[in-house]
C-alpha cells in the first residue's frame, strides 16, 4: 500500500511525479515508444466502434506521448470523424475542432497545433494522454486541469480512455475531489477497465 500524505504535501508530490515520470519517458528510445504506440492503436481499434459513428478526440504528441496520428488518419479512413482539442485559455475547458488530413493547422497554447477552421464538435470517445496513472484508472496529467474541466463539462455518456506507457503507473496520484477516473487506461500491454470504484486488469487484446 502506498504511504499517507498529508493534503498540504500532495500538490508538491505531483509536481516531483511529474518531473521524474516526464524524464523517464523522454528516456525511452524511439524504437520503444514507436512500438508501444502501434499496440496501444490496436487496443484502441478493439475498443472504440467505427459502426457506432464516433467522433473521437485524438491528440497532438509531445514530450514523447505515444504518437496516434497514422491511427488517427487510419480511423478516419476508415468512417470515425476525429477532433483535436484546442486549449483557449488557461483554467478554462478544452474545446474541440473536427480534423481531416488536408486541415490547416494552427497553433494555441504551447504551440500545440489545432485544426484552424475545423467545426466545433463534442466528441463521444476522449483520448487524454496520461503522465502517470493509478490502479483506480486515475490520470496524473500536466497540472493545468484542462482535461478534469472538460470531462466535468460533458455528458455522462461520454468514453475517456488514458494513454500511456507501461512505466507511467504509479501505486496512486492521490485523487482530489475534482479528478476524475478515466474509463479505460490503455498501455500497449495491459489495460485497466473501471467499473464503479475498482479498475479490472484486462489482458492486452482488451
Amino acid at each position: 500500500m502506498s504511504k499517507v500524505l498529508p493534503q498540504g504535501l500532495i500538490s508538491l508530490w505531483r509536481k516531483a511525479q511529474r518531473e521524474r515520470l516526464i524524464a523517464a519517458r523522454l528516456a525511452l528510445s524511439v524504437e520503444y515508444r514507436t512500438a508501444l504506440a502501434s499496440a496501444i492503436a490496436e487496443q484502441l481499434s478493439d475498443l472504440i466502434s467505427v459502426a457506432a459513428n464516433p467522433i473521437v478526440s485524438v491528440y497532438w504528441p509531445i514530450r514523447a506521448e505515444p504518437d496516434l496520428r497514422p491511427w488517427m488518419l487510419r480511423m478516419w479512413e476508415r468512417g470515425a470523424r476525429i477532433a483535436l482539442p484546442v486549449a483557449v485559455a488557461l483554467r478554462q475547458p478544452l474545446r474541440f475542432r473536427e480534423w481531416h488530413p488536408n486541415a490547416t493547422l494552427a497553433r494555441g497554447l504551447w504551440k500545440i497545433p489545432y485544426p484552424a477552421d475545423g467545426a466545433e464538435v463534442i466528441p463521444s470517445v476522449v483520448l487524454a494522454p496520461v503522465i502517470g496513472f493509478d490502479p483506480e484508472c486515475f490520470r496524473l496529467g500536466y497540472g493545468g486541469g484542462f482535461f478534469d474541466r472538460t470531462l466535468a463539462a460533458m455528458h455522462a455518456d461520454r468514453l475517456v480512455i488514458g494513454l500511456g506507457y507501461p512505466s507511467a503507473a504509479i501505486p496512486t496520484i492521490y485523487p482530489q475531489s475534482h479528478d476524475i477516473p478515466m474509463d479505460y487506461i490503455v498501455t500497449g500491454t495491459t489495460a485497466l477497465k473501471r467499473q464503479g470504484n475498482n479498475a479490472i486488469p484486462r489482458p492486452s487484446s482488451c
